[in-house]
């Protein structure tokens, strides 16, 4: 099945322009649909899918929780909220206490989320989205972790209406992000998921200055939007 799916996308734009056809781009315009990504590629992705329209485009950090002496094993993961998001059964499966896990979120808040805030948003906090129609985009999911922990993010922030946007998904991941929005919209979604990297021909890392660049010029500084 993996290799049906191998380099399906050429790069991120490809997979952006393919996505245009099962999003209702008239009414990402009319409604003013916001877009936030959860990761350096999602927000590649979505600046393709946003292209010239003046739609807002945001960056909404986390970090991941590892299990003790397992660096590769995340069990949890945090949002600059410090909204977390657990893997209960690694969580029991490790026996990790939940002392662990909390102590860890704070020491990712404190040394890694609130450094990128300054880096790159110049210290402003994550934009109100109170009421609004909001997007959480990235290029894939291996687990669903990023996607989970800004649905919790967002969803504790009332927004009118919550949609995620993935060209491609395992199909347990698929299942489960449809019970916390309003809908999915995504190209293929596939039972045995390898890595997200493998489904893009092209995958290049998304280097500082990009990331800088794309919040620079889709930055939302009216002083009523932020918290």
């Amino acid at each position: 099945m993996y290799e049906k799916y191998k380099e399906i996308f050429a790069d991120r734009e490809d997979a952006a322009q393919r996505l245009k056809d099962v999003l209702p781009m008239q009414k990402v315009k009319e409604e003013s649909w916001k877009f936030i990504a959860v990761s350096k590629g999602g927000l590649v992705l979505a600046s393709h899918v946003l292209g010239k329209l003046p739609n807002r485009l945001d960056f909404l950090f986390s970090e991941p929780i590892y299990a003790p002496n397992h660096n590769e094993c995340e069990v949890a993961r945090v949002s600059e909220s410090e909204e977390i998001v657990i893997h209960e059964n690694l969580v029991a499966s490790f026996d990790i206490k939940y002392d662990y896990i909390y102590g860890e979120a704070r020491r990712k808040h404190e040394e890694k989320i609130l450094s990128y805030i300054y880096q790159y948003r110049k210290g402003r906090h994550f934009s109100s989205i109170r009421n609004k129609v909001v997007v959480l985009i990235d290029e894939g999911s291996e687990t669903g972790s990023k996607f989970l922990t800004g649905l919790k993010t967002i969803l504790a922030q009332q927004p009118k209406a919550i949609y995620v946007v993935a060209p491609i998904l395992p199909t347990d991941v698929l299942e489960t992000l449809e019970t916390f929005c309003d809908e999915v919209f995504f190209l293929y979604d596939i039972d045995d998921y390898v890595e997200t990297s493998l489904y893009y021909k092209n995958f290049e890392k998304v280097s500082e200055d990009q990331v800088e660049k794309l919040l620079e010029s889709k930055k939302t500084e009216k002083k009523t939007d932020e918290v």
